[in-house]
């Protein structure tokens, strides 16, 4: 059985705490039982679904991110050219002109 306390969520047989393995912020990671360190891999926030808040739906502002959910969008270089970020063969990013004008 498992109970929180403050931050910690803890095994009540071992005292061990939920942990994200190895410290790292990862997708898919594992989640262990592990001996309390305090540190935030072990640290748990209980928000209950009815407050929490739901992720931005398409066309609403991410505040996370700054930017809109499904909109496409540019980078464009401050530059005197407004160019635009590009990325070449899947892996050289470039600046090119918008629309094909040439400055």
């Amino acid at each position: 059985m498992f109970k929180k306390d403050g931050e910690f969520i803890y095994n009540e047989k071992n005292k061990k705490v939920l942990d994200v393995q190895g410290g790292i912020d990862a997708e898919n990671r594992n989640i262990i039982v592990h001996p309390r360190q305090g540190k935030a891999n072990q640290r748990w926030k209980v928000i209950y679904a009815d407050e929490y808040p739901g992720e931005p739906k398409k066309g609403e502002l991410n505040e996370k991110f700054g930017l809109y959910v499904e909109r496409d969008f540019y980078l464009v270089s401050e530059l005197a050219s407004n160019r635009y970020l590009d990325l070449i063969n899947n892996r050289n990013m470039v600046i090119k002109t918008p629309n094909g004008r040439k400055t």
